[in-house]
């Protein structure tokens, strides 16, 4: 009988793989913690299954290099929503 644990640190690799999200969204996904989808994916994973963990880990990666880019546009959607929503917008 597997694990459940390990049996859990698949099905996210998986679902990462298939859907190429983020960790934040895995782990909302499957109802836990950022943490404890990082510590299956890197840690458990890698033990279990390494071609499944090095497919999952180029995703990761991936979204990791991507961040500062889409934290970048979520600033500017923030600002530009702020701005359009100013009630004394063009008297200022």
């Amino acid at each position: 009988m597997a694990d459940p644990l390990d049996e859990r640190a698949i099905e996210i690799a998986q679902y990462i793989i298939e859907t190429g999200c983020t960790v934040r969204a895995a782990a909302g996904h499957f109802g836990v913690s950022k943490s404890t989808v990082h510590k299956d994916v890197t840690y458990r994973l890698r033990l279990i299954d390494k071609q499944l963990y090095n497919e999952a880990e180029k995703v990761i990666q991936y979204n990791k290099s991507q961040r500062h880019i889409r934290g970048g546009e979520a600033t500017k959607r923030k600002y530009a929503l702020r701005q359009n929503a100013s009630p004394n917008k063009g008297f200022e």
